[in-house]
């Protein structure tokens, strides 16, 4: 059954769009922010004061939180509201396949489904509602919902039918965007340590073999430029790559790329606390000038 009210609890980088989008597409939706609501609610939004008035009022309730620690913590306010009207939880949150599965467990022992779908096509494609969602639990929970999600997003797939396998496509999606960002950065260096030009090789590299996300957007269109701003926290990726880190030797797969890129990341995060994942760039350029 489609769902009547909404709700949407985090209006953050990610989130604000996100619940901007539904808004605006006319949907009846709540929201809240612990940060400060009033100050981060979209236009047309009903602003609410907690968690349990989100809970006792919507039919369904999304979330953008930082981590699986925020995802279980509401999650846990969510089952102790004794008048609840919450069927379904959608969480848009990266927190890890483990979270993901106590977060789903947790659910289905109070009757409510908990569907893991983490997004992924950072804060611009948030803001244009182009964003991929990777959609783990109920197939008809998923169809019922079809419509809200096409209103913030241009691809929702559904990969799987356990929570957690959502987070495991994501976590490997990123995995692979930080990797690409860290080996773009150590070749464009190379290749300008050589005299080449960094548009050129841009150029070469965009119909060549050795394209990617790095090359196809950070690279032309955020550091050449020199804005930095790919929309996506340093701190963040660096998570991510380290969830993968933690499920993968978890699983008994290789990891021997990542322990190093995560390294990379965990460095880079460390010098430059706060900044966009673009940076990375800069970092790896300052290690050349301090040898």
């Amino acid at each position: 059954m489609k769902p009547e009210k909404l709700g949407f609890i985090g209006l953050g980088q990610m989130g604000g769009p996100m619940a901007t989008n539904i808004a605006k597409n006319g949907f009846n939706l709540s929201v809240y922010d612990k940060a400060g609501t009033k100050e981060r609610a979209p236009d047309h939004a009903n602003i609410i004061g907690d968690t349990a008035a989100l809970a006792s009022g919507c039919d369904t309730i999304f979330l953008s939180v930082p981590d699986g620690k925020a995802t279980l913590s509401v999650i846990n306010e969510i089952i102790n509201i004794n008048d609840r009207r919450v069927k379904v939880v959608i969480d848009l949150s990266t927190i890890g396949p483990v979270a993901a599965r106590e977060a789903g467990a947790r659910c289905k022992e109070v009757g409510i489904t908990y569907m893991d779908a983490p997004v992924s096509g950072g804060q611009a494609g948030a803001t244009a509602g182009t964003i991929s969602i990777m959609i783990a639990g109920d197939k008809a929970t998923k169809a019922a919902h079809d419509e809200i999600l096409h209103a913030f997003a241009k691809n929702p797939f559904h990969v799987g039918d356990e929570p957690g396998q959502g987070q495991t496509l994501k976590v490997l999606n990123n995995f692979l965007s930080g990797t690409a960002m860290v080996a773009s950065t150590e070749a464009i260096l190379y290749g300008l340590s050589q005299g080449l030009d960094m548009q050129t090789m841009l150029n070469v590299l965009n119909v060549s073999t050795g394209q990617n996300t790095a090359t196809n957007d950070k690279f032309p269109n955020r550091i050449l430029t020199g804005t930095f701003d790919a929309g996506f926290a340093t701190a963040l990726i660096t998570k991510d790559v380290n969830l993968f880190i933690e499920n993968a030797k978890a699983a008994g797969t290789p990891t021997q790329v990542a322990d190093i890129v995560g390294r990379t990341w965990d460095e880079t995060n460390e010098a430059l606390p706060g900044s966009d994942i673009s940076l990375v760039y800069k970092h790896l350029r300052n290690s050349i000038d301090a040898e």
